[in-house]
């Protein structure tokens, strides 16, 4: 079975950023809300595995959703910019950068660039499978 593992190298007020990796190749950045004690829709995921399944967003398409996380559901891989975009999901991006939030520009949050790429590209690395093992850690 295939195997993806998002190893989580900072918690900050912005959110938990990590690196996602296909078995042990790296290919992508992402960005989960902060940890909030796994409140739905506010917080990232609690570290552990889990099984993720081919669904049909109507939003985001063909992607994959993160399964049997304790009290949560409908927890998607995606594109966004910022944690606000998340709603407890993971973000896929290419570079950590500060984001700067319109209408007025000044405000800024710490977020993602190049969403859209590396979302293309974990399309690609699981264009045919239906299902995968997803291990979520801390650090190295």
């Amino acid at each position: 079975m295939k195997a993806f593992k998002l190893v989580r190298v900072a918690y900050i007020p912005d959110g938990t950023f990590g690196v996602l990796f296909d078995e042990d190749t790296p290919f992508c950045l992402t960005l989960e809300r902060e940890w909030k004690d796994n409140k739905r829709g506010e917080s990232c995921i609690p570290t552990g595995t889990y099984m993720c399944r081919r669904v049909q967003s109507s939003k985001f398409g063909d992607t994959f959703e993160i399964c049997d996380v304790p009290g949560r559901s409908h927890i998607l891989f995606h594109w966004g910019a910022i944690e606000d975009d998340s709603h407890g999901c993971v973000i896929t991006g290419e570079q950590y950068e500060r984001v700067y939030l319109k209408p007025d520009f000044i405000n800024s949050k710490n977020g993602l660039l190049a969403s859209g790429k590396p979302f293309k590209e974990f399309k690609q690395r699981t264009d045919s499978i239906d299902s995968f093992k997803l291990e979520v850690k801390d650090g190295i």
